[in-house]
């Protein structure tokens, strides 16, 4: 009978002791999930605010980069213009006065 007494005894140690410990573990896990999931709509609010800054940037840069590319297309287009009428005074067949120079006429 003394055997039973110190089972008994010892089975309710345990469950005591193993509750209070797996209640603290869930009160300290549970709490740092709770905050995990409080500051994680703050973080993808603050990513979502810098990827949008992040492409008005980018759009920004790009109309910047287009007007530069269509300047320069441009003086590209002058300067070919300039140099086929230079080129085609120097060879004798001088475009006429009417035509624009950089289209070909169809034959």
């Amino acid at each position: 009978m003394s055997n039973r007494e110190g089972f008994t005894g010892g089975f309710i140690a345990g469950a005591t002791i193993g509750g209070l410990v797996g209640a603290v573990l869930g009160a300290v896990l549970s709490r740092r999930a709770a905050e995990g999931l409080l500051s994680e709509p703050l973080e993808a609010k603050a990513r979502k605010i810098r990827q949008r800054k992040a492409s008005q940037l980018e759009a920004e840069g790009m109309e910047i980069a287009r007007l530069s590319l269509e300047d320069k297309i441009a003086q590209l287009n002058q300067t070919i213009d300039d140099v086929r009428l230079e080129l085609g005074d120097v060879n004798g067949n001088a475009p006429a006065p009417g035509s624009e120079g950089s289209i070909a006429p169809d034959s």
